[in-house]
């Protein structure tokens, strides 16, 4: 089973689009500022699918809420595929992203625990680090290859229709994978004892624990400012890679496309590389910094500085040098996870962490809704620039606020 959950990892990560996705929406005439709504309303319907996939699975099992997960995948990557410009394009689009959105719903989390399942079934909970990181391992290295690939095809076609096209082979591929795992990887499947109220309930729960106890309250406000942000800008290293592209001499005998294509895969495979190398290595910060509290708190001050120095080089057009800096905002994120995740297990009862890690992500995803669109106005009006006056002051925040000192006690009754 350890081949079949790698395999899994690997081709989900077949997602040929994603380093060209806002080049692909901006070629289809969108603004930047309707790009930011399209990605606004992909987080508000993960929010609102997350309730009703967490039913599936349990009513339905794991395997089946992952295969009606891969099925809305094919099917947005179908409808991106077609996508006509003009209005009637932007409908497909926004059918697309519904599909998409489904897909992400039904997927989160769930592959995970049938990993954990099989690992308890066969005596071997001791070795979780191991076999999920062997698993994660390989999710990785797809995902460096899917960039390749990605790139010759942008590069032989000169366009981004193609990908789409492209991404179902290794999906439909993944769909017959996770629909032929074994029955027991279903779980506890609920005989009608799950409801709907109930999932609100333990949610409001864990809402109400991050309110009251002030270690949760920090840690939250924290993890929504640092990847809210990184969310909402992290994409537009495509348009800064594309103005680069067409500056330097280096790629002067190629078609415009081609140069596009040759520099953002080269981008995208560094920072799926920068990954892997920083979340193996998060805890070398977490010793050298004295614990994850110090840690985090000189990650955010390393994001303060990478995005005023985005800043600059956006206000001063240095695009190569600004796609630099990405690459290090991505290195710092992947540090920054582990961190907080370490944190977020000090902090929590056990019994409530999952919980608790989904509001979190509800509230980042929240944090995306609000900003995308604001971004994407503000590239529209201004320019690139205001990625970095937003990464500066949401940075800023976040480092004054880790520098407030601690976040209480554990959760031995600190609640003011």
């Amino acid at each position: 089973m350890i081949r079949r959950f790698s395999l899994y990892g690997f081709l989900k990560n077949q997602q040929y689009f994603e380093p060209f996705l806002i080049l692909y929406l901006r070629d289809l005439g969108l603004s930047f500022t309707m790009i930011g709504v399209l990605i606004g309303y992909r987080e508000v319907l993960v929010n609102l699918f997350e309730v009703p996939s967490g039913v599936v699975a349990d009513l339905w099992g794991r395997r089946r809420s992952m295969v009606t997960g891969w099925f809305s995948y094919i099917i947005s990557f179908v409808l991106f595929a077609l996508a006509p410009r003009g209005s009637v394009g932007l409908v497909v689009l926004f059918a697309a992203i519904t599909f998409f959105a489904g897909g992400e719903a039904f997927r989160t989390g769930t592959h995970k625990a049938m990993i954990f399942t099989w690992l308890r079934l066969e005596g071997r909970t001791s070795e979780r680090t191991k076999v999920y990181g062997l698993t994660r391992s390989w999710a990785k290295a797809g995902s460096a290859l899917s960039v390749i690939i990605a790139g010759v095809l942008v590069f032989v076609t000169g366009g981004y229709r193609y990908i789409w096209w492209l991404c179902l082979a290794p999906y439909v591929a993944n769909m017959f994978n996770l629909a032929t795992y074994p029955k027991e990887l279903d779980g506890e499947v609920a005989d009608g004892g799950m409801s709907v109220k109930k999932l609100f309930v333990e949610l409001w729960r864990s809402i109400r624990l991050i309110l009251r106890h002030r270690p949760l309250r920090g840690l939250f406000a924290e993890s929504l400012g640092f990847d809210g942000l990184f969310t909402t800008t992290k994409d537009y290293i495509q348009p800064i890679v594309r103005q680069a592209a067409l500056t330097l001499p280096l790629f002067a005998l190629l078609e415009g496309e081609q140069r596009v294509a040759v520099l953002v895969s080269a981008a995208y495979l560094l920072i799926y590389l920068i990954g892997f190398f920083a979340a193996r290595n998060a805890h070398r910060i977490e010793t050298w910094s004295g614990g994850d509290v110090q840690g985090a708190r000189r990650v955010w001050l390393g994001n303060l500085v990478t995005f005023g120095a985005l800043l600059v080089l956006l206000v001063f057009e240095q695009y190569v040098w600004a796609i630099v800096v990405y690459l290090v905002a991505h290195l710092l994120h992947n540090i920054w996870r582990p961190l907080m995740l370490s944190r977020y297990d000090e902090h929590t009862p056990s019994e409530r962490q999952a919980t608790v890690l989904s509001v979190d992500a509800q509230a980042k995803s929240a944090f995306a809704m609000v900003f995308a669109p604001i971004i994407g106005f503000s590239v529209d009006h201004f320019g690139l620039w205001p990625l970095g006056l937003i990464g500066v002051v949401v940075s800023m925040a976040g480092w004054l606020w880790s520098r407030r000192g601690g976040q209480g006690s554990a959760l031995s009754g600190e609640t003011a």
